[in-house]
């Protein structure tokens, strides 16, 4: 009795083993998948990063649209306001080139290869995206967006998803002075290291688990 017993055990032992065994197996085969997933997601944000590079965002700036779009607006549609526009009204592009001359920075129509928005139901600010004619003149932009300081608007560069909230992340690290600085670069999310001058390195920011030991 005893041994059919112990015989009855140690089968069931080694079936469980093989259980074990295949449920390790179907956790490393899933293990791998999520890393040949996790690549693929990061090799189409870095096409979609790549394609917004002359691209920049402008945020706040107060736009006037023409009767039909203020009317999809307030149905509570959401539209594409692009440069095109109605005879005797200005175009977005006409509006954003005109801001900024008045704050003393030099940009032109051909500059700019594209400029459209979305409109924000009930509002007269709304993001804008404009692509320009070159990257040279993109960084002169940033270079001067300084100058918008004491005004509600603010030009950035057009980020990823991915890379909007590593740039957020950062941005609340050195809020909490964790890091000395971040800043954002040909759309690449870069921060300084606290401490003194040659301790104090400047990395690049891939992927927003890099930023956990900072915390």
């Amino acid at each position: 009795f005893m041994s059919h017993e112990i015989t009855k055990v140690a089968k069931h032992q080694s079936g469980l083993q093989e259980v074990l065994k295949e449920v390790k197996q179907l956790k490393a085969l899933i293990q791998e998948k999520d890393k040949k997933i996790e690549l693929l997601e990061r090799r189409v944000d870095e096409l979609e990063q790549h394609s917004r590079l002359d691209d920049l965002l402008i945020s706040g700036l107060e736009i006037h649209r023409t009767y039909a779009q203020a009317a999809a607006c307030d149905r509570g549609k959401d539209i594409e306001i692009t440069a095109t526009h109605s005879p005797g009204s200005p175009s977005l592009e006409d509006q954003v080139i005109k801001f900024f001359n008045s704050k003393d920075i030099a940009i032109s129509s051909k500059d700019i290869v594209a400029c459209h928005s979305l409109a924000q139901k009930h509002s007269k600010t709304s993001t804008i995206v404009i692509r320009l004619a070159s990257r040279k003149c993109k960084m002169e932009v940033l270079r001067n967006a300084k100058k918008l300081k004491g005004t509600s608007v603010y030009v950035n560069e057009h980020l990823t998803k991915r890379n909007s909230e590593i740039a957020r992340q950062a941005r609340i690290l050195r809020k909490e002075k964790k890091i000395h600085d971040t800043w954002t670069r040909n759309c690449k999310v870069l921060i300084k290291l606290n401490g003194p001058p040659e301790q104090a390195k400047v990395m690049v920011i891939r992927d927003i688990k890099e930023l956990d030991q900072y915390k």
